[in-house]
């Protein structure tokens, strides 16, 4: 039993906090560089951000730091880095030349980003752990940040009118956060237990095949992963649909 004179400990966990603060770091990097036009370094800093923000909350639960202010401190900084941080380089790079229309898309995805946090932040201890109900803000904020990146790198600005595309990116993306679209959220891996040989390769050939192009190869990856989302619900519901058939004695098409 505690004794009349204990207090309650003071301080921090320093080190999974040291990672989210680096995680912010980038995120407000993005901002600055975006403002100045330098796009590829801007997007580059949002993927910098959503790498150490996965990394910080691993670190507390390997070390046994986990605390409410850790938890409060993410999402302050997930705020920053995948909400606001994505819709001002979105904003500078092009959606600035679409007037109000423009602004109000780059609201509206900080405005998702907000609320998709709110939630998630609701339901810990609640949701499935192997899913995300809507597309996480770290993925969220790639896919802007990765479609910014390929039209800088290929200037795509010549070839195609860009305007269109990254404004229906940031409201779509919005929208497939705030939505109950679910997704794999990958945390049933284990990255503490022994894995084959293979497994090992499988993520040097990973790196070699980023580090091609960058910029196309996460493009790619995430656009198939915020697609796989819908995918996923609509063949849940034609499964659905045909056990209904089935137990009402209507034999399936």
């Amino acid at each position: 039993m505690a004794g009349e004179g204990d207090k309650p400990r003071r301080g921090i966990y320093l080190l999974p906090n040291l990672f989210t603060t680096a995680a912010l770091f980038a995120g407000f990097y993005a901002i600055v560089a975006a403002t100045k036009g330098a796009f590829e370094a801007a997007a580059a800093s949002i993927f910098i951000a959503a790498v150490l923000d996965g990394m910080d909350g691993r670190i507390a639960r390997l070390t046994n730091t986990q605390s409410a202010f850790g938890a409060e401190y993410d999402s302050l900084s997930d705020m920053i880095s995948f909400g606001l941080a994505p819709a001002l380089v979105a904003y500078h790079w092009g959606l600035h030349e679409l007037g109000k229309l423009g602004w109000l898309a780059a609201f509206t995805y900080v405005a998702a980003t907000a609320l998709r946090l709110a939630r998630f932040n609701t339901q810990v201890g609640i949701a499935d752990k192997r899913y995300f109900q809507g597309l996480a803000s770290p993925s969220a904020a790639g896919l802007v940040a990765a479609t910014v990146w390929v039209g800088e790198s290929y200037d795509l600005a010549r070839l195609i009118p860009v305007l269109p595309v990254i404004l229906v990116m940031t409201v779509t993306v919005a929208l497939l956060m705030v939505s109950n679209i679910r997704y794999h959220s990958f945390k049933g891996l284990d990255f503490r237990g022994r894995v084959p040989f293979v497994h090992i390769l499988v993520v040097v050939l990973l790196f070699v095949l980023i580090s091609l192009d960058p910029p196309l190869v996460l493009f790619s990856v995430l656009f198939c992963y915020a697609l796989s989302g819908p995918v996923m619900t609509l063949i849940e519901l034609r499964r659905r649909r045909l056990e209904r058939k089935r137990a009402g004695g209507t034999p399936p098409p």
